[in-house]
């Protein structure tokens, strides 16, 4: 199910310094500055929508999380994890310019048989689809929208 999220309505809260190719913008999970890319604008704004709208706790979130994916190392965009430190939510982000396709999805879904989190989704800013994953039965289904985050136990 296609979810369209006003991410954009964050964009005034984000620390942006530099000018031209130089711009960069903070990012308060990884606290410190970024290069300005339409991939890292995007990962940033959705990270303010984690936060602000879905009340995601921010001590709960990484982003840029190495992992090892048939032996290459690759970056998971952003990871929310429960209270028990287990991956939750894997998130991954592409430029607006780039087309939500059933690639980008097994890229998603790839990167997460390692972490194995319950709720995987992607976005391109445009457009976000999340889903619950049922690892017995090899299976998914489409969410309405994003998680709520179970509170600390």
């Amino acid at each position: 199910m296609l979810l369209r999220l006003d991410l954009l309505r964050y964009q005034s809260k984000l620390g942006v310094s530099g000018a031209g190719g130089n711009r960069q913008v903070f990012d308060p999970v990884r606290k410190k500055y970024v290069a300005l890319t339409p991939e890292e604008h995007l990962r940033q704004l959705f990270l303010l929508y984690l936060v602000e709208e879905k009340k995601y706790p921010p001590g709960r979130i990484r982003s840029e999380i190495g992992i090892e994916v048939n032996g290459m190392r690759k970056r998971c965009d952003i990871v929310v994890f429960d209270a028990q430190i287990n991956p939750w939510l894997l998130v991954e982000c592409k430029s607006p310019a780039v087309e939500l396709t059933q690639a980008v999805f097994e890229q998603a879904a790839a990167y997460n048989l390692r972490l194995r989190a319950p709720f995987m989704a992607i976005t391109n800013g445009l457009a976000t689809y999340c889903c619950a994953l049922d690892f017995e039965r090899s299976g998914f289904t489409y969410l309405d929208g994003l998680p709520d985050i179970p509170p600390a136990s």
